[in-house]
This record gives structure tokens, sequence and C-alpha cells, in this order.
């Protein structure tokens, strides 16, 4: 089949309206059964429904996101306990029945408005925030810890689908300069352990912002241990270029030489091509952050 611009959502494996949330929630969890439930949205991953005021019901829509949220049942709770922002750890969890075929959560309902959704944003607070809380995540991870293959791994291992994006995208991007930008990151040294609690998908759209600052980090479906720079790309997707040296002031270092920035810069790429490939699909908030963000990436560069 022939590639068509734009990476629309994957179809959804089971459907999951709002009896049969309602049937699970009776079933498994009753005292949250009569409460009120609100589509909020499905993502590639999850669909998510609003219970009464307080409350999310998180269920994978396909088969390949029932690990992640099993990842995200047994290791959130513990993380969240010393990070400094507020993330959706679940409450309550629950189990495959005949309704339905997967491991399910109910998580606290975060205010704020979606990073890539927000008018305006605090950049010194926000560059502050962002580089506590992901200082405070970043800690080792045991052996038991999951592990990704597109995530928290050797940037190297990850050059071919640098090359596909770009190929993709001829038409829409300076293929040259990020090539020159990413061949800069690749030259860094590798990441030598130990590997590093990640949230592994830390773009804006798994932010909330309030009173123009970064309240809470969402989605932790990708949660796994690696290379920190995987994360640390978050400072080109959400921050004007003079704050992200307010964001590594906060953050701190590991003392390697630059090595860690370089190598950020490198995920920053990738995660700049990944949105803007979905974003010419459906969501266009993600191609104007993948746009900016290439622009801050690509500023200055020679080729």
């Amino acid at each position: 089949m022939p590639y068509v611009l734009g990476v629309p959502s994957p179809e959804a494996e089971i459907e999951v309206d709002e009896a049969t949330v309602r049937d699970l929630l009776a079933a498994q969890h009753p005292a949250l059964a009569g409460l009120r439930l609100r589509l909020l949205d499905a993502g590639w991953d999850n669909i998510l429904w609003r219970a009464g005021d307080d409350l999310v019901v998180r269920l994978p829509r396909r088969k390949a996101a029932a690990e992640l949220l099993l990842n995200e049942q047994r290791w959130l709770p513990g993380l969240a306990r010393a990070l400094p922002l507020p993330v959706p750890a679940p409450l309550r969890t629950g189990h495959p029945n005949a309704v339905y075929p997967w491991a399910w959560s109910v998580v606290p309902w975060i205010e704020g408005v979606p990073g890539d959704r927000v008018v305006s944003i605090d950049p010194p607070a926000t560059a502050e925030r962002l580089g506590r809380f992901l200082r405070a995540l970043h800690q080792p991870a045991g052996p038991a810890a999951p592990t990704s293959l597109w995530r928290g791994v050797p940037l190297a291992s990850r050059s071919d689908t640098f090359e596909e994006r770009l190929d993709t995208l001829a038409g829409e991007i300076d293929a040259d300069r990020l090539r020159a930008v990413w061949r800069q990151a690749l030259d860094a040294p590798a990441f030598e352990g130990p590997a590093r609690w990640l949230h592994g998908d830390l773009h804006p759209a798994n932010t909330l912002f309030q009173n123009a600052t970064l309240a809470a980090v969402i989605d932790f479906g990708d949660v796994c241990a690696g290379d920190p720079a995987t994360d640390l790309a978050a400072a080109w997707l959400l921050l004007p270029t003079p704050s992200i040296p307010d964001f590594f002031d906060a953050y701190g270092d590991y003392s390697d030489d630059g090595a860690l920035y370089r190598r950020a810069i490198g995920w920053a790429v990738l995660f700049a091509l990944m949105l803007l490939e979905i974003g010419l699909d459906d969501k266009p908030t993600y191609a104007t952050v993948a746009r900016a963000t290439i622009e801050r990436l690509t500023a200055g560069s020679d080729v």
C-alpha cells in the first residue's frame, strides 16, 4: 500500500462506548458506576472517558497499548511520589472480563490546557518546572524496569527512522539542514548508563498548562529506562530558544562534556519529524509545534 503523507491514528481494535465503560465500572468498581461519563479523547493507544468531576477512565483501544498500560499501573504510582508536578498515577485498576479484553485504569482528572494548544507560556517558569520535574524523574532504574525498542536507545539505532521521515516529509522541510543537525547529534558519545527512568513520550500534547506555566505531565504509556536525552528533547519542543539554558540550569547535568545536550538535540529532531507527520494528517497543533521546533533546531546551522 503506498504511503500517503500524514500518519492517521491506528484503527481501534475494540469500540469502547459509554455502555462498555459503565458495565466495567459496575462490575469492578461499583462505587463509581453512577458517575456521569463524558468522552474526552481517543489517542493512538487509549480512549479516555471522564467520570464525574474528578476521575478519568483510561482504556487501551488496541492490543499493542495494553502492555504499555500495565507498565503505567506497575511503575507510575511509585515514581509519582518523588515528582514535583502532578501525574495521572492510577487510583484504581481494572482487569479483563467478558466485556473488555485488557487491563484498564481509573486516574485522577488534572485540570489544564494541553501544551500543544496553550495560547502562550511563561518561558522562565516553564523552563524551571520542566527541568526540576525531569531531574526528579531521571533516577537510576533497576534491572526490572521496562525497556523500549524506540525510546531511550542509542540514537544510531534510530537512523533508519530518521531517514524514512526525511524522505516522507521532503516537501515540508529543509532536509539538508536537519541532516546536518542529526549528524552532529550522532557524533556525541553514547550514553553509558546507568539507565534512567524516562517518560518516553514527552511532547507538548502530553503536558498540561495552567496560568501559562507547566502544571502537569500526563500519558506515561511509554515509561521505560534508558538514555535521559530522550526526555530532554522536550526543551526544544516546549521552550523558546533563549529559555533552553534556563531549563538545563534547573535540570543540572551529569558532567558529560555536553554529550547529553547533543544527544537531546538529536531526539528533538526525531520528535519534531514524528509530530509533523502526525500533524499533517489530523492534528494541526502537532504540525505547529513541529515547525517551531525545527526552526529552533536549524537556526544558524550551516550545510
